[in-house]
């Protein structure tokens, strides 16, 4: 063989180690919202942990997505993000507006969603005439906020109200004045407890369980690339194993101050939250129960966002990923 082709040929093969050792790229799309919340925990553990590193993934976060929660699907169609966290309300929405995304595993199942207010009010009715700080209208912590005043007899119109994306965000609110009450996730609900605020109710109360949120893809890109899909489940799924394992503990909790820059102290008390017996608020490994995708359209036709017939859940799922990658 010439020199010049056993150059080339070595030249290649050179350069097609070089691209198993940096793993097949995966760009996953983030609000900045979610990047630094609890709700970011199974995929940044992951990454932490090298669990996609050990499935030959080249994981990149890109964040922030332009426009927040609301526009997590459309990063997928101009070609931003592969695959995207994004709550279910949204991708349902995307959906039937024409988009082919779909959930290919469980990030958060039932989440836990604290309505926390100034010490001076006692209870939920109190908060009749003052400011709330809400969610997107559109989401799954809306949804169980009204939900919530109205089991303490309280419409959305009883209060004043105020769109505020993220926790962080909302705990800054109510901390500056601006709002009298806002629902929190951990740690902030945690934290803002031990600074004297008033928890008034969560959202489980109010709400049965629900899939909060989902690593979603479009059909036509997941398809094209499934071995890619189904190396990125099972590192999420690895992730949720490590997550309940005591053994693994003070690594979560490492994780947890990483993410959200609490005290350790703090995140012990969001992950035995998790822990607490008859809590779902993890899936076990990422699974797809379409029962909680249901629900999600139920709250969402209650909310006036879509009208009956409702469309059957399976339509926002594709499970064929989480099947080859032995999660069942």
């Amino acid at each position: 063989m010439p020199v010049a082709k056993v150059l080339a040929a070595l030249a290649l093969g050179a350069g097609a180690c070089a691209t198993w050792a940096e793993g097949l790229v995966l760009r996953y799309g983030q609000a900045l919202s979610a990047h630094k919340s609890i709700y970011s925990l199974p995929v940044a553990l992951a990454e932490r942990e090298g669990l996609f590193r050990r499935e030959g993934i080249d994981f990149r976060v890109v964040i922030p997505i332009p426009g927040g929660t609301d526009r997590m699907i459309q990063a997928l169609h101009d070609d931003t993000a592969d695959v995207t966290h994004v709550a279910t309300p949204f991708l349902v929405r995307a959906a039937l507006a024409g988009s082919d995304a779909v959930a290919i595993a469980a990030e958060f199942n039932d989440p836990v969603y604290s309505l926390v207010a100034r010490p001076e009010i006692a209870r939920i009715a109190d908060l009749k005439g003052r400011t709330v700080g809400m969610a997107d209208p559109g989401g799954s912590i809306a949804f169980s906020m009204r939900k919530l005043l109205a089991l303490h007899g309280l419409r959305e119109s009883d209060v004043r109200t105020k769109t505020i994306d993220g926790t962080p965000a909302r705990l800054s609110c109510l901390r500056g004045g601006g709002c009298d009450a806002v629902p929190l996730g951990q740690p902030q609900d945690v934290l803002a407890q031990a600074e004297g605020y008033r928890l008034l109710g969560i959202s489980n109360e109010a709400v049965p369980e629900y899939l909060y949120t989902v690593t979603a893809a479009r059909r036509s890109w997941a398809s094209a690339n499934s071995d890619l899909v189904v190396r990125y489940v099972r590192a999420l799924a690895a992730s949720f194993g490590m997550i309940r394992d005591p053994a693994r503990r003070p690594a979560v909790v490492a994780a947890i101050v990483d993410i959200t820059a609490v005290a350790p102290g703090i995140a012990e008390r969001v992950l035995d939250l998790y822990a607490q017996p008859g809590r779902k608020a993890l899936p076990l490994s990422g699974e797809i129960d379409p029962k909680g995708v249901a629900q999600v359209i139920a709250f969402m036709a209650d909310a006036g966002q879509i009208q009956p017939p409702l469309p059957a859940a399976e339509r926002f799922v594709d499970l064929s990923y989480l099947v080859r990658a032995g999660v069942r």
